[in-house]
């Protein structure tokens, strides 16, 4: 865990909702902002575990994008500090416009021009009918970065989804945004960023340890 913020430093997880009955299906079906479904019991049991890791760090305040998944994930880690989830709508996850609820060989399949379009660059390739990952990071990244610069000395926790994750990952991380995929975001990893003196940082990116079962 990081160690008590000093007055010029902000600390903040960022944290990938738990799991959907749309992540775990084989092949996984698209899932962004069009339909709001709720955690799997799987998903449930992810987030106890991540409440159950955050009671060891102190919280000043959790954030939450305003999708049932991720609101859930959130109410999970706020309720043992005594914590009210913050929306941050900025947060959503991509919207994917007509590809909501299809598996990508269905895609492939049905739109196979759009979908090798958006998979060589999807920075400026979009969804079909949906958004580009640039649009995704131009109005989640100011967000984020509000969200740290608004809390110097302290410590907060914030739970998104995967594209927006990855788009910002990849901005910090100075991968290139086409390249996006490449950054893992399990359901209810883990990223913790720094904020020192205005300049935004990496630390770890996609912490599982705490989701490990024996």
């Amino acid at each position: 865990m990081p160690p008590c913020p000093a007055p010029d430093t902000s600390w903040l997880y960022l944290i990938r909702h738990g799991a959907t009955a749309n992540n775990r299906a084989r092949p996984p079906r698209l899932q962004g902002r069009r339909t709001d479904p709720g955690l799997s019991p799987e998903g449930h049991e992810q987030a106890r575990a991540a409440a159950e890791f955050f009671q060891s760090v102190r919280l000043d305040a959790v954030y939450s994008s305003p999708l049932a998944r991720a609101r859930e994930t959130a109410q999970a880690i706020a309720q043992p500090h005594g914590l009210t989830v913050e929306i941050v709508d900025e947060l959503v996850e991509v919207d994917v416009g007509l590809w909501e609820g299809l598996t990508w060989p269905e895609i492939e399949t049905k739109n196979p021009d759009a979908y090798r379009a958006f998979m060589s660059d999807g920075s400026v390739n979009p969804y079909l009918g949906g958004e580009t990952i640039t649009a995704v990071l131009e109005r989640s990244a100011p967000a984020l970065e509000r969200l740290m610069a608004a809390n110097p000395g302290k410590t907060i926790a914030a739970v998104a989804h995967n594209v927006v994750n990855r788009a910002w990952l990849s901005k910090l991380l100075g991968v290139q945004l086409a390249a996006y995929r490449g950054i893992p975001q399990d359901n209810c990893g883990i990223n913790l960023l720094r904020c020192k003196k205005g300049k935004i940082e990496a630390v770890t990116v996609n912490s599982v340890f705490h989701l490990w079962r024996s």
